[in-house]
């Protein structure tokens, strides 16, 4: 059982500037709820109770959402909006919240790598709030990822097929298919150009990582924009040892650029009409 899901969190969002000049990216709403909750209840749905955040400056707001709000719950106690906060509530009672925060921001593998005081000497998923998935047929994808592992034991990653325009904004991957849509990763390149890809599989931001990354991590030359990549890593992991990554089945939303974040809420306007209907 893996019993801890990190979420770096520590970004700017520069890219839904000027809301999130003083709004972490993070608690941008997706209908009525923030998109790191949509995380985290995938998380819980695979059994992750700890969730580990890594913050930075002005993301207070994480913090004061995964608490309790006693004025907010007396103010509505006993009226219809009380119901409103189920969902929350269920998760603060349920999950153990801690945080740290990344002092620079250097990079997807140095905001892992802040995350290790959290996290230890165990094996641990990794959700990007900002990669919203959904899975209306089955598992969430962080349950499929965890079936991977407990077949490997070694780390995971999420891949989907990426059109060749787009293969510039991804890790994408290499390597050779051991089951249906499960892949021994046998080379990573982080933001290739169409040519210099080595398939169409990218990698999204969902993993599975074994705690031997944080070493890695520390010995990882900062890569592609001066930053640490995570995908750096993994590559020296996958040469050393085994890295697995499996086709997710189900949704995903980049709702780190504005058109993915309005195709995410379109498409929960749309469930949120049917369930009201039936």
């Amino acid at each position: 059982m893996i019993r801890k899901c990190l979420f770096p969190a520590a970004g700017y969002g520069t890219r839904f500037l000027p809301a999130t000049k003083a709004m972490p990216k993070e608690i941008l709403p997706i209908l009525n709820k923030p998109l790191i909750q949509y995380g985290v209840e995938e998380a819980v749905d695979a059994g992750m109770h700890h969730i580990a955040i890594v913050t930075g400056r002005g993301k207070r707001a994480l913090e004061d959402h995964f608490d309790i709000s006693y004025e907010l719950e007396q103010q509505i106690s006993g009226t219809s909006k009380e119901s409103l906060l189920t969902d929350i509530r269920r998760l603060i009672e349920e999950c153990t919240f801690s945080y740290t925060r990344q002092v620079e921001m250097l990079g997807l593998g140095h905001a892992i790598l802040s995350g290790e005081t959290l996290i230890g000497n165990e094996p641990f998923g990794v959700i990007l709030a900002d990669d919203l998935c959904v899975n209306e047929d089955g598992p969430g994808i962080m349950e499929q990822m965890l079936a991977v592992y407990n077949k490997y034991r070694c780390s995971v990653l999420a891949i989907q097929e990426v059109p060749e325009e787009d293969l510039c904004k991804y890790g994408v991957i290499a390597g050779r298919e051991l089951d249906d849509g499960v892949f021994m990763v046998s080379d990573m390149v982080e933001k290739p150009e169409p040519v210099e890809a080595p398939s169409n599989l990218g990698i999204i931001g969902r993993y599975i990582l074994t705690p031997d990354i944080f070493d890695i991590l520390r010995q990882t030359k900062p890569g592609k924009n001066g930053e640490i990549q995570i995908t750096d890593a993994l590559q020296t992991q996958a040469r050393q040892n085994m890295v697995m990554a499996v086709k997710i089945q189900g949704r995903r939303f980049d709702c780190g650029s504005v058109t993915g974040f309005v195709h995410a809420t379109e498409y929960f306007y749309e469930q949120f009409m049917k369930e009201n209907q039936e």
